[in-house]
């Protein structure tokens, strides 16, 4: 196909943008979906599309990690290394891959029927080991599994059978997140009225202020469910009255931190709790435009929520005049390529305006200048799917459901060494023991439990004695590491922690976006470093090394990513060190039989 003949689709993505430089990563998707990759010849041509100078966009086009700057083979079979999937055999599934083909992870093989990605985490932990052959997600990557898979590979995509679909464990009893769950093929519009969908919006729109809407979340105490914790109403009370420039309200689905998977749940299977609780909440904020960031790997979730925006459109729930109401409200999907910095509030921000995934200094912050420097609110996607069931039920209740100091329930999500994988919804009052014991089945095969990490890698991990702590942000914060993103990955007493920490900063290094010289140079440093001990090739002082590069990192940077890079140095090492010490003596390296590599 000519790049001229996408000219009418270009211009229809551009129109859904306040400005044509937002339409950026849209149209290198348009292009890299017409052609296979981004040739430069494309690079100009979106550059003139779009206004702007080529080296622009050839800097954006090398920024993200899903576009491609070379042709590649007829299917894409990408394979997450990252930790969760560590722990539960990738490195062999890697090599059996590895073999199988005939290539090398960035290679294609000789027919070019399929190139080999290695890619940091899919965040589809409760499938691990698990990969993702073009858009479809397969794992756990057993025998039989992988045998399909590396069938299906070589197939052309025209004819090939789809991959089967997973069945992880997922919570379907609720009682405000998971009710709808249970329809693997998602709820939609009639399903999700019968069931009390839209009331709540309703009940806004109609018969309430946006002061009303912000008190009644306060109440509710509900904090963001990304990571930060920062109360949800107080957030909101932070946008400008009779602001002279638009209001935006942005969903950050771009879940990228290894061990989290609740997001791609809520869009797959109940699209319409989103699309209600941004309609709640751009009403309370005075916006009419939203946008859903959401990350590149996520093709179902995006193509299922785009289905759920298109009905609401079709029921008068989006749109102009929406029910009558004068209120005037439209969601674009915005898709990421790749990055999980964008995951950062003002670095989303930066992608959507069409740039390099960049964090912004803070202030101003985003409520006050954020999206084409206008007012703008971010608010995670489980955040916004909490607000339907507040203004249904009351502030009271979801506030009874939590802690003294947060309300409602989380959806957590548990990988690793457990025997039933997935995402669990509790009170965030539940302990972590109870997660780990009565929600997952405990430890698989009869293992001791070693260490946890209770919100993402970024979090600190905590020790097998420490786990009678509640999930609430404030607990989990005053027990030496927080919540984050809910993302619980367990350790058994096989793991290696020298591997882990390994694993953990190659994510950092690979993920840093480079502007800050701290995290740059902080991030690649430390895995050089855990990558020589890793070879056998370790010095005790190496430890003491790390961590001052770690605390040269913390708080030194315009956003917490060299934070989170630190903060697993510092714990894994603090709480570890004699294993550490031992595995640098014994000159053992990373890749021999579990029972050998480290003390358990």
């Amino acid at each position: 196909m000519k790049l001229e003949e996408l000219d009418g689709r270009a211009a229809e993505i551009i129109a859904r943008y306040e400005y044509p430089k937002a339409a950026m990563l849209p149209l290198l998707w348009l292009v890299q979906e017409n052609q296979g990759w981004i040739s430069p010849e494309a690079e100009t041509w979106v550059g003139k599309t779009l206004g702007v100078a080529r080296s622009h966009v050839r800097e954006v086009v090398t920024f993200y990690n899903m576009y491609h700057t070379a042709p590649v083979g007829r299917r894409e079979l990408r394979v997450c290394t990252s930790l969760p999937c560590l722990l539960r055999g990738s490195g062999e599934v890697m090599r059996r891959i590895r073999d199988e083909l005939g290539i090398e992870p960035g290679e294609t093989t000789a027919d070019g029927a399929v190139t080999l990605t290695e890619v940091e985490c899919l965040c589809a932990c409760e499938m691990s080991p698990m990969g993702q052959l073009d858009e479809a997600f397969t794992g756990p990557l057993d025998d039989g599994a992988m045998d399909t898979l590396l069938r299906t590979a070589r197939e052309a995509p025209e004819t090939s059978t789809p991959l089967p679909e997973p069945e992880p464990y997922i919570s379907t009893d609720g009682p405000i997140l998971s009710t709808r769950f249970k329809n693997v093929e998602g709820t939609w519009f009639d399903e999700y009225v019968a069931d009390g969908g839209y009331r709540a919006a309703e009940k806004a729109l109609k018969t309430m202020t946006p002061e009303e809407v912000i008190q009644e979340v306060t109440n509710a105490n509900l904090r963001g469910l990304g990571g930060a914790g920062f109360p949800t109403g107080r957030k909101w009370s932070f946008v400008p009255k009779n602001s002279e420039k638009p209001v935006f309200l942005v969903a950050n689905a771009d879940e990228g931190e290894p061990g989290t998977f609740k997001d791609r749940y809520l869009m797959e299977r109940d699209p319409h709790a989103l699309i209600e609780g941004m309609i709640i909440s751009a009403f309370a904020i005075g916006s009419h435009k939203g946008y859903v960031y959401i990350r590149g790997e996520y093709f179902r979730s995006a193509k299922r929520l785009q289905r759920a925006i298109d009905e609401a459109h079709a029921k008068g729930w989006l749109g102009k005049d929406v029910q009558g109401t004068g209120f005037d409200l439209d969601i674009v999907i915005h898709r990421g390529a790749g990055a999980y910095i964008c995951g950062e509030e003002t670095a989303l921000l930066t992608s959507i305006e069409g740039g390099k995934g960049f964090p912004k200094l803070k202030p101003p912050f985003p409520a006050i200048s954020g999206l084409f420097r206008c007012p703008t609110i971010v608010n995670n996607v489980e955040s916004l799917c909490c607000v339907p069931f507040i203004l249904r039920n009351g502030a009271e209740r979801f506030a009874a459901i939590g802690t003294e100091t947060q309300g409602g329930t989380r959806l957590f999500c548990v990988s690793g060494h457990v025997v039933r994988p997935g995402v669990y919804e509790a009170s965030v009052s539940v302990t972590l023991r109870s997660l780990i014991e009565d929600a997952a089945g405990g430890v698989r095969n009869g293992k001791k439990l070693k260490a946890v990490i209770p919100g993402g890698i970024s979090a600190k991990v905590l020790t097998a004695d420490q786990i009678d702590v509640a999930m609430d942000f404030n607990a989990l914060m005053e027990a030496g590491s927080m919540a984050g993103s809910g993302g619980v990955i367990v350790m058994d007493e096989t793991t290696c922690m020298v591997e882990a920490l390994d694993s953990a900063s190659r994510f950092f290094a690979d993920e840093s976006c480079g502007q800050c010289s701290p995290c740059r140079e902080g991030t690649g440093w430390i895995h050089r470093i855990l990558k020589r001990v890793g070879a056998g090739n370790g010095r005790l002082e190496e430890l003491d090394d790390l961590l001052a590069i770690a605390g040269d990192m913390e708080g030194k940077t315009i956003c917490v990513f060299a934070d989170a890079a630190a903060w697993p140095v510092q714990s894994y090492i603090t709480k570890f060190r004699d294993e550490f010490e031992d595995f640098i003596r014994s000159g053992r390296a990373i890749g021999k039989r579990e029972a050998d590599a480290c003390p358990a």
